[in-house]
């Protein structure tokens, strides 16, 4: 009996490494930059009732596959009307096996189902690790819009063992993260 392999581990294994080998010349597989693990993270009104808090952390679990942990506020803020231990948000971190699964799913089936979709922003930041905001988080297949009450966004964080920008970038490139074409940089807005 076989053990199960994600499919983009097994490209990363049998494509990526290979190519980033010969383009950049490592001599040592440990030099060879790898995807360490995935952050998911969302935040959760400071006003919201228990049932959208279970609502929101059931969300989050269907996406990353396992169980998220609730972030309560450290300290009291009275302009945010914050008390001390109340529930701001949720946050999962994924590694091994579910990690790939979950990058499978964004880059071939949740990204592309994105409206007007023309590739993410290449920036990376400065140390070899990708940040990525999603507007709502519906795109991901394993929410049904006949039970979600609130879109939510979601923060995610791609944490690379790369050591420069270059060289994450040329990792999830390869293993087909769909960037934005430099001509496709949106220009900013002129005062008219």
């Amino acid at each position: 009996m076989s053990k199960y392999t994600p499919s983009l581990k097994k490209h990363y294994a049998e494509v990526v490494v290979p190519e980033l080998r010969k383009s950049r010349g490592y001599k040592n597989d440990h030099q060879i930059p790898k995807i360490v693990k995935v952050v998911l993270n969302t935040g959760i009104d400071s006003e919201a009732d228990k049932n959208a808090i279970a609502d929101v952390q059931r969300d989050m679990n269907a996406i990353a596959g396992q169980k998220t942990v609730l972030a309560k506020s450290k300290k009291a803020i009275a302009n945010f009307k914050l008390r001390k231990g109340q529930i701001v948000g949720c946050h999962v971190t994924l590694r091994g096996d579910n990690m790939w699964e979950f990058l499978y799913r964004l880059i071939a089936v949740a990204l592309p189902t994105i409206r007007d979709f023309r590739g993410i922003a290449t920036k990376l930041d400065g140390q070899g690790n990708y940040n990525l905001g999603i507007a709502d988080h519906t795109i991901f297949p394993e929410i049904s819009l006949e039970g979600v009450k609130k879109h939510i966004g979601l923060d995610l964080t791609i944490v690379t063992s790369a050591e420069t920008d270059d060289e994450g970038r040329e990792l999830l490139r390869l293993l087909g993260m769909p960037f934005r074409r430099s001509s496709e940089t949106p220009k900013p807005a002129t005062a008219a």
